[in-house]
């Protein structure tokens, strides 16, 4: 066949809200009674960042010394080291792997707050999953959650953001030390992810349990983020070996015999099931296989070739951290960010002699 062109659809496309953008008008005489009130201050030219906020503070904020006794035993996977890692200096190095240090303060303090939820329940739990050797609690990647050391953040960062980003993650984690969120008095299952399509998942849609804080939520300050829409492109041969398509389902797709398309969505616009012919995969098994940026898709296919647009970043699950830095560029706190991605959850000060070992399986 020719000159025919398929497309499947996979979504649905959210009202997008008008951005909020804030004016800022400066009067003389406000200026000079700040220059009274607060000689400190210093003004400096805006700097552009990756979430569009800027910010003028002075660098030199240090991590607050704990009595703290709880070490982090983390696999480094790039040495294959198991590095011990004093807790709240874990957090910081979460925060400065997971988000951009020039996100919102507030949206700084609710992600340093899921980090350090995650890795408590897992000391709580004594969960050892995935990690490949039997001594570390967690790894440095992405299977947990990315943490980089301070000898990595200074060989990334240009000497001249080094102390500036260092100062915000420090910030960050000293005003929330010691707090994680919680559920019936448990340490909640704290997954986050970078942009959503529009709307967060429930949990069971991409992952196996039904979790009653980790519901789908609107969350449309996501459009922002640069990742939040994406096109790939593939050949119908790479298709087939990613999904280990037979012969036949190749031969028909290309003659346009056989049919690729969703058969189901969820509430949020992502897919729920998606069949090739008489082969039928979940929009996680789609989105996992194919190294798809979200199981919000469309499949576009042109003879043997198979563009697919992408909308969201990520499982979906959970905390989005661009959702997460627009609800504090309008003044929401770090608890009201956590209490609006996990639902009916409380902020607590974790007790360390309740939580290292376990008690019961959630």
């Amino acid at each position: 066949m020719t000159g025919w062109k398929r497309t499947v659809r996979a979504r649905f496309r959210p009202a997008r809200s008008r951005r909020r953008w804030l004016g800022m008008a400066v009067w003389p005489l406000v200026l000079m009674a700040l220059a009274v009130a607060i000689p400190a201050i210093i003004a400096s030219p805006p700097k552009a960042s990756d979430s569009g906020a800027h910010f003028a503070e002075t660098p030199g904020v240090e991590l607050e010394e704990t009595r703290e006794t709880i070490a982090i035993p983390v696999y480094r996977t790039a040495s294959g080291i198991v590095e011990q890692v004093p807790l709240e200096v874990y957090v910081r190095g979460v925060l400065a792997a997971e988000m951009p240090a020039d996100f919102e303060m507030e949206a700084l303090k609710a992600q340093a707050i899921a980090a350090r939820t995650y890795i408590i329940r897992r000391l709580w739990l004594d969960d050892r999953s995935q990690v490949p050797v039997p001594d570390a609690l967690v790894t440095d990647s992405v299977t947990h959650q990315a943490f980089l050391n301070e000898e990595q953040l200074r060989q990334q960062e240009p000497p001249g953001d080094y102390a500036r980003k260092m100062s915000r993650w420090n910030r960050a984690v000293n005003e929330t030390a010691g707090l994680i969120a919680t559920y019936r008095g448990e340490p909640i299952q704290a997954v986050f992810f970078s942009t959503s399509n529009g709307f967060t998942e429930d949990s069971e849609n991409y992952f196996s349990d039904t979790i009653p804080y980790l519901r789908s939520v609107p969350s449309p300050w996501d459009i922002a983020s640069p990742r939040y829409e994406a096109t790939v492109t593939f050949s119908l041969r790479q298709v087939a070996a990613a999904l280990s398509l037979d012969d036949n389902l190749l031969a028909g797709l290309s003659d346009g015999t056989v049919e690729a398309r969703v058969i189901e969505k969820t509430a949020s616009g992502r897919v729920k099931r998606f069949r090739i012919g008489d082969r039928e995969f979940t929009g996680r098994q789609m989105r996992e296989l194919l190294g798809l940026a979200s199981s919000d898709f469309v499949w576009t296919q042109d003879h043997d070739e198979v563009t697919i647009t992408t909308y969201g970043y990520g499982h979906g699950v959970g905390m989005s951290q661009w959702g997460a830095n627009g609800l504090a560029q309008e003044q929401k706190s770090a608890a009201d960010i956590i209490a609006y991605y996990y639902q009916g959850v409380q902020i607590e000060a974790f007790d360390e002699e309740r939580w290292r070992q376990p008690e019961k399986e959630i």
